[in-house]
């Protein structure tokens, strides 16, 4: 364990969250989603007596440090409920310390201190953060506005002794004029996809339709503040005529047309906001959270367009990673130490045991078990599995904290055959064919296939293939000859990099299809019974959850262009 003490820090919000640290050592970090499986789950009452405390043994140590973050009024009016609720449920040591922090602080605690800066711009963008009444920071705006006017973008510059916000967008909860980047992109969301969470589609929508299409302008922008012009608010506000519909061809254009307008006018207004932000800090680095830091072509922009030297986005910037800004908050400000951690992997939810993994297998009689001791062994075995077009999926060591699989909680394929990725699609995850699939790669050999600088361990990078390469390895390239890559470096995971070698051994290829471990409508699996129970249900081929390969006694379908 960590020297220093035992911090807790709390997310309420959607994709609510918990982040358990000793001193500058992360115990763990996990999404209620993965507990609970439902996908974006909100914080509530009872979470830790229901979802937490039954699955997080470490929770029933004594707490010294506990800060939360919620923003929603209901969270807000729920407080003293909240307080009896833990005080039930937790153990708190003696002189335990607790402190509620604003949204956008938490956000930014998430993203600076486990960053690999001394001192950085910060940049925060989400649908809406905290009312003006319920900040814990230190903004010369403050007292000039409505207190229930809520920040939709926060501005800052950082370094490891002082964080100081220069600047704030705020929505004044007017219904009839939304504003800000996030917003916009929700409200751009609705009018494509029903429900909630689906900005991943427009995203992968954008790059099949014609941004010129339907003549919108570009988003109004000054300084930090960023407008919602008239025309476009009346076309998001049409959710009949650009709904994308399956069942109905003769409506893709329209849907893919305002999804790549959408996706350059946002692009476009993220641009002018960070360039506005380094002429007032001269920063060579930027930091960016919030949920719109997952929109992967907006941060391979960031990286090459605009006067910033390096660009660090965490695996976890949406609200989810707000709980791990809650505990280094209370590391750093509550409990007076230096962060040392840092955010080198997102492998952060709890160790599963290899008992759990055996008690789950024993007497599975549908299944072929193999135990294979040798982590050689078993890459070679994989390899072999998905150079005959098999789908094999990966559960290993901890899970990913973030909503990106990065090699464990993964379903891997053959990259080089793009009907690999529409079988997926189509029979694995059960969702729309234009959806990609992502590359995992070795480093080293990235730049043989991408053109990339620099390491992307967490997916965060819309780079583009190289045309030889895009022929290689189709089933990774999206239509836009551009791919949401993962690198291996020599000191990131062990395993995957022994499967990528063991893969190119067999193919010529270093790459890996990759894409997350779940079924459609499902949260990424987190424990061994969720894995099995998944593939179970699925018509892959392969599970491997080391030392053991799981195989079916009857055998699944082959892997067919689909059509």
């Amino acid at each position: 364990m960590g020297d220093g003490p035992v911090v807790l820090g709390v997310n309420r919000t959607q994709d609510a969250s918990i982040c358990l640290m000793h001193g500058s050592q992360l115990i763990y970090a996990i999404q209620k989603e993965r507990l609970t499986r439902r996908k974006h789950h909100w914080g509530r009452l009872d979470d830790f007596r229901n979802a937490y405390v039954p699955h997080l043994p470490d929770l029933g140590k004594p707490i010294d440090v506990l800060v939360e973050c919620y923003s929603s009024d209901s969270e807000i009016k729920n407080f003293p409920a909240y307080e009896r609720e833990m005080a039930e449920t937790l153990k708190f040591a003696p002189g335990c310390r607790r402190k509620r922090i604003s949204h956008h602080l938490a956000h930014v605690y998430s993203v600076f201190h486990p960053s690999p800066f001394e001192e950085a711009a910060v940049m925060i963008i989400d649908g809406q953060g905290s009312p003006v009444s319920e900040f814990t920071e230190k903004w010369s705006g403050s007292d000039s506005v409505p207190q229930d006017w809520r920040e939709v973008s926060s501005f800052y510059r950082a370094d490891r002794g002082r964080i100081e916000c220069i600047g704030k967008q705020l929505w004044d909860r007017n219904e009839r004029c939304l504003v800000g980047l996030g917003m916009f992109y929700f409200l751009l969301t609705q009018a494509v996809f029903p429900g909630e969470g689906n900005e991943g589609k427009v995203m992968g929508l954008a790059p099949h339709g014609d941004p010129n299409a339907l003549g919108l302008p570009p988003l109004q922008v000054e300084g930090p503040q960023v407008t919602i012009p008239g025309r476009w608010m009346e076309i998001l506000r049409d959710r009949s005529r650009f709904r994308y519909a399956a069942d109905d061809t003769s409506r893709f254009a329209d849907s893919a047309n305002l999804s790549a307008a959408g996706q350059r006018a946002f692009e476009e207004a993220v641009l002018e906001v960070a360039r506005w932000l380094h002429a007032q800090t001269g920063a060579e680095n930027l930091c960016f959270a919030g949920g719109t830091g997952l929109n992967c072509s907006t941060n391979d922009r960031l990286l090459r367009e605009t006067p910033f030297q390096r660009v660090f986005i965490p695996p976890a910037p949406s609200d989810a990673g707000t709980s791990l800004g809650c505990a280094v908050y209370g590391l750093t400000e509550v409990g007076g130490m230096r962060c040392d951690y840092r955010w080198e992997n997102d492998y952060l939810g709890p160790e599963p045991h290899l008992s759990d993994i055996e008690s789950v297998l024993n007497g599975a009689d549908d299944l072929v078990v193999e135990h294979i001791e040798q982590s050689a062994d078993l890459c070679g075995r994989i390899a072999d599995l998905l150079a005959d077009s098999k789908v094999v999926a990966l559960y290993h060591g901890r899970s990913e904290f973030g909503p990106r699989a990065l090699g464990h909680r993964s379903i891997l394929g053959d990259p080089r055959h793009g009907y690999v990725r529409d079988w997926i699609n189509a029979r694995v995850k059960e969702r729309e064919w234009f959806r990609p699939l992502a590359p995992v790669v070795l480093l080293e050999q990235a730049e043989e296939f991408f053109d990339i600088r620099r390491p992307s361990p967490f997916m965060q990078f819309a780079a583009p293939v190289w045309p030889k390469a895009a022929d290689i390895i189709p089933a990774v390239t999206h239509v836009d000859c551009t791919a949401r890559l993962q690198t291996v470096g020599e000191q990131d995971d062990p395993f995957l990099r022994t499967l990528l070698k063991a893969f190119e051994a067999r193919t010529g290829v270093p790459v890996v299809l990759n894409t997350s471990f779940n079924r459609k409508e499902e949260p990424i699996v987190e424990t061994p019974a969720q894995a099995l129970e998944s593939f179970r249900r699925t018509p892959m081929h392969a599970l491997a959850m080391p030392p053991y390969l799981v195989r079916k006694r009857i055998e699944p379908e082959a892997v067919t262009p689909v059509g």
